[in-house]
């Protein structure tokens, strides 16, 4: 068993066929056939099963799969580290809520992106559960993140707090009379969002257990919603101070244990931190970056 046959492993499993993972390996799938029966040889033991529309890994590839793809990041962290010679260079993919782009990020990705013009920085924008998905998948090399976060896998260090607010349409004067009758629809994004998590639990302890949802993918169209009267929502009051101000919102306070929450960074505990990923959390959270480095 070497590090080749893993990685064919990885991809025939990853895509479903011999045919599809050659052709994303640049090879023939008579190859890939030949490795693969070759590995199987090696442990033992049959690692796919076939099908018409393909194969998929059986229990004793589905063990397998994990060491594989820690292989496979071992590999490409050494590759990655050989050619990082101190100097942001290079992709740096980094994921984040919209709500953190909007109130903590806009700024530095600017200036950091004028600071390391030779960096491909990407910036994606996501849920909590998605982002932290991506994370551990390898498709973000970190993000940040409504917390806490406890994942044996992940490094998770506080960045920013914020302070939530109940958002309502201007008529809505009192959130208890509001709640009182149990027949509350949310106005929140899609699921995986934290703060929609955080609103269903305190409307369940106001005795509304299943409020009428209503998702949306952007900021801007939940505001369109709450002030037309659709339903309630929360996001963090430095958020809403421009829709406030201009009278399209009322804005109702909540207790700290409700109100208060931290935005973390999150990365995989065993991948390599690349100079463009060191540069960027200095200088967006220079405390993060201390963390991260000494972890």
């Amino acid at each position: 068993m070497d590090a080749a046959e893993l990685r064919i492993f990885e991809a025939v499993v990853r895509l479903g066929g011999m045919g599809r993972a050659a052709e994303a390996l640049h090879t023939v799938q008579s190859n890939v056939t030949a490795r693969i029966r070759q590995l199987e040889d090696e442990v033992g033991t049959p690692l796919f099963r076939r099908h018409p529309r393909g194969v998929e890994p059986t229990a004793a590839g589905r063990r397998l799969l994990p060491y594989a793809q820690r292989v496979a990041r071992l590999l490409e962290d050494a590759r990655r580290a050989v050619a990082d010679e101190g100097t942001p260079q290079g992709p740096l993919v980094i994921g984040a809520l919209e709500t953190s782009t909007a109130l903590r990020l806009s700024r530095p990705l600017a200036a950091y992106a004028t600071a390391y013009p030779n960096v491909e920085l990407t910036l994606r924008t996501g849920t909590t559960c998605e982002l932290v998905a991506q994370v551990l998948d390898d498709k973000l090399e970190g993000a940040f993140v409504c917390g806490p976060i406890a994942h044996g896998e992940l490094l998770s260090t506080p960045v920013f707090r914020e302070e939530l607010a109940l958002l309502t349409a201007p008529s809505v004067t009192s959130v208890d009379a509001l709640t009182a009758g149990g027949d509350v629809r949310i106005v929140v994004l899609r699921a995986g969002c934290s703060y929609r998590q955080r609103l269903e639990t305190i409307l369940a302890r106001r005795g509304v257990a299943t409020p009428r949802v209503l998702e949306f993918g952007t900021v801007e169209a939940l505001f369109g919603c709450v002030a037309a009267n659709l339903g309630i929502s929360l996001l963090p009051r430095a958020l809403i101070g421009p829709v406030w101000e201009e009278g399209r919102v009322a804005v109702h306070r909540l207790p700290p244990a409700d109100a208060l929450v931290e935005t973390v960074f999150v990365r995989r505990r065993d991948t390599y931190l690349s100079s463009a990923l060191t540069a960027f959390l200095a200088m967006v959270c220079p405390a993060a970056a201390l963390a991260q480095a000494a972890e």
